[in-house]
């Protein structure tokens, strides 16, 4: 069994499309405001609005990318204007972490793997 897709659930499909787009520097040429494709990969990254109204107090689920220089993203994290919840920083298992909030809330953490 393969993972297949993660799929962040919100009442703002542009908004948030717009956030992960610049993010993570993809193009998917759609406006759709119900469902977008942003990574299509073995596992797919999409926005999609359900219909349900969403409450954005995400607290159960993170969505971390790995990265080739962290300095560099968190200065693209800043430039979204999201909130950061900790930066760049050194773990001792061999990472430099970092993590912030998308629009809805949402916690997203970036790593790079240092050698």
């Amino acid at each position: 069994m393969k993972l297949g897709e993660v799929s962040l659930l919100t009442n703002q499909v542009i908004r948030m499309s717009m956030f992960y787009k610049e993010l993570l520097e993809v193009e998917n040429n759609s406006n759709d405001e119900v469902h977008q494709t942003i990574i299509e990969q073995e596992t797919m990254l999409t926005i999609y609005d359900d219909g349900s109204v969403k409450n954005n107090k995400n607290q159960n689920i993170c969505i971390a990318f790995t990265v080739e220089d962290i300095e560099k993203e968190y200065q693209k994290v800043l430039k979204l204007g999201a909130k950061v919840i900790e930066e760049p920083t050194t773990r001792p298992w061999g990472t430099k972490n970092m993590s912030f909030f998308d629009p809805d809330g949402n916690v997203v953490y970036l790593r790079e793997i240092i050698s």
